[in-house]
């Protein structure tokens, strides 16, 4: 299937007072159209940095990162806000969800910034999608009036709602209980099925790496499988410790 990202040579490198922090060294990574698949490695591993550079919020020092097709580095502001709007789809284990806003009000969202649609055609594309993640009866509250697993239920039909080709998830189950998270991935893996949706996750949550299709695992901000789950199976081990990169 053809990829929809490839990373060839990616290095990503932070200053740190005079130091210089090697969050990825020379990544090689292919993904294909409608994989999911998940990132697992130890704290500053370089697991956030790899999603950032996806999510084109970062670019790489050296080498080249495309998604669908388009280098990242090649593409201006403009351009890269385009890609982020329309292909591209983020859930975050804060949720990210804006608190003066209706669970409506907060799918409907990423469709304003996008543009191009009536008011009766925004209503219909979030009204189906609540109800895919079955919320229907709680359109009009807000996210403090919603449990972790409606919240991030939320999030998924935010991140969705535009219909992008790649979702990039960060930890998306880190703050659910162990039933929740395990109903947030079977919808995940039941929408990834039905739509060919491509979902990237960066996670330590061993009920993830079971229902994907392959896992990646970092280490020291290299590859160090591009494997199956039970060659991950120690990513929750202690390695260098760089903080959050």
């Amino acid at each position: 299937m053809k990829p929809i990202v490839e990373l060839r040579q990616v290095s990503k490198e932070y200053p740190l007072g005079k130091l210089v922090v090697n969050a990825l060294r020379d990544v090689e990574m292919t993904i294909a159209t409608g994989e999911f698949t998940t990132i697992a490695g130890p704290s500053g591993s370089g697991k956030t940095t790899l999603l950032n550079l996806l999510g084109c919020i970062d670019v790489p020092t050296r080498g080249t990162v495309l998604v669908d097709g388009q280098s990242t580095s090649d593409l201006d502001d403009r351009a890269l806000t385009h890609l982020r709007l329309h292909k591209l789809g983020f859930i975050f284990q804060s949720f990210n969800l804006i608190s003066v806003l209706t669970l409506f009000q907060n799918v409907e969202f990423p469709l304003l910034l996008q543009g191009g649609m009536t008011k009766a055609e925004r209503t219909q594309r979030v009204l189906e999608m609540v109800e895919r993640v079955d919320l229907t009866p709680q359109l009009t509250q807000r996210p403090n009036e919603l449990s972790g697993g409606q919240r991030q239920r939320v999030a998924i039909a935010r991140a969705l709602v535009t219909r992008p080709r790649i979702v990039l998830a960060d930890e998306p189950t880190a703050n659910l209980d162990s039933a929740t998270g395990q109903t947030i991935i079977e919808l995940m893996k039941e929408i990834n099925q039905s739509d060919q949706t491509t979902f990237l996750f960066s996670t330590h949550d061993p009920r993830v790496m079971e229902r994907a299709d392959r896992v990646i695992l970092l280490k020291d901000g290299r590859i160090a499988s591009l494997g199956v789950e039970s060659e991950a199976s120690d990513s929750s081990g202690q390695g260098a410790e760089l903080g959050n990169v």
